[in-house]
C-alpha cells in the first residue's frame, strides 16, 4: 500500500518545479514504461498492478528493476492520465551537459510551447535516427507528463538539451543550420548536406528573426488551401526529404 508521503511526492512530479528539484519525472503506460526500461533509462521506482508485474517479470529481472505492486485505486491517485494504464515509473532525468556538440543531423526548436508537438518531434527524431534535439529555454518542458506520453518512449533514446540556441550556433558555426520558414527556398529545390541542424520555430510565430539570420530558410511548398502546418508535421516532412537525399 502506498503511504500518503509517497502519493504526495509522486503527484508533485506533475509540476515542473518538483521535477527540477528532484531531477525525476513520471512515465506511464503498458507501452511507454517497457520501452524506457529497454533503453536503459534509470528507473528510480516502479508501481504497477500485480498482473502487469507478472506479465513483465522477465523484463524486470533482465534490467534489475524493482516493482511495487499497487491496487487500481492507488494507481488512479498517482496517475496523471484520465484513464490510468497499469504501470507508472519514476525515472531519473539524464544529464547531457557534457554532450552538447552537434553530431550528424540534429534538430533545434525555438519556443515550442505545445507538449504534444514537442513529444511528437522527439518521436519523429527517433524514427529518423536523430540523437540530439536542442530546445531554447522557453520551450515547453520535455518531462511534462503530456510531453512524455507524446514521445511514446522515444524520450529514452533521444538526448533533448535545453540551451541558448544562438550560442550553440555561434560555437558550432561550421555546422549548417536550415530553418523552416514560409518565405524560404523551396525545400525540394534545396541541396541538403548530409549533416546539419534543422531549426523549427514556434507554432504561432515561427523562428525568431535573430536565429533566422543565422540559418538558411527553407519552406515546404503549399499546393492546397491550408494556412500552415504545425511544427511536428513540418519537422517530419523536412526530415523525410533530408534523410532521403
Amino acid at each position: 500500500m502506498l503511504s500518503k508521503a509517497q502519493i504526495k511526492f509522486i503527484q508533485s512530479l506533475q509540476r515542473n518545479k518538483s521535477r527540477k528539484e528532484y531531477q525525476q519525472y513520471i512515465a506511464e503506460g503498458a507501452k511507454i514504461v517497457p520501452e524506457l526500461i529497454q533503453t536503459g533509462a534509470k528507473i528510480v521506482q516502479l508501481y504497477a498492478l500485480p498482473e502487469w508485474i507478472a506479465q513483465n517479470s522477465l523484463l524486470l529481472q533482465q534490467h534489475d528493476v524493482d516493482a511495487q505492486p499497487i491496487a487500481t485505486d492507488e494507481l488512479a491517485k498517482i496517475s496523471a492520465l484520465a484513464a490510468p494504464n497499469q504501470v507508472l515509473a519514476i525515472v531519473a532525468i539524464p544529464d547531457y551537459t557534457n554532450n552538447l556538440a552537434p553530431t550528424g543531423l540534429s534538430i533545434a526548436l525555438d519556443a515550442i510551447r505545445d507538449p504534444g508537438n514537442l513529444g511528437t518531434i522527439v518521436r519523429t527524431a527517433d524514427w529518423f535516427g536523430i540523437k540530439r534535439v536542442y530546445c531554447s529555454p522557453d520551450c515547453v518542458d520535455l518531462y511534462n507528463p503530456k510531453t512524455v506520453q507524446s514521445t511514446m518512449g522515444s524520450v529514452g533514446r533521444v538526448a533533448v538539451i535545453y540551451t541558448d540556441l544562438k550560442a550553440l550556433f555561434t560555437a558550432h558555426a561550421d555546422v549548417p543550420v536550415y530553418a523552416a520558414d514560409m518565405q524560404g527556398e523551396n525545400l525540394y529545390n534545396t541541396t541538403m548536406p548530409k549533416n546539419g541542424i534543422l531549426l523549427i520555430g514556434s507554432e504561432s510565430h515561427g523562428v525568431s528573426p535573430e536565429l533566422l539570420a543565422m540559418a538558411k530558410a527553407i519552406t515546404i511548398p503549399r499546393f492546397g488551401g491550408a494556412e500552415s502546418l504545425n511544427a511536428a508535421m513540418a519537422a517530419g516532412i523536412i526530415l523525410g526529404w533530408w534523410r532521403g537525399r
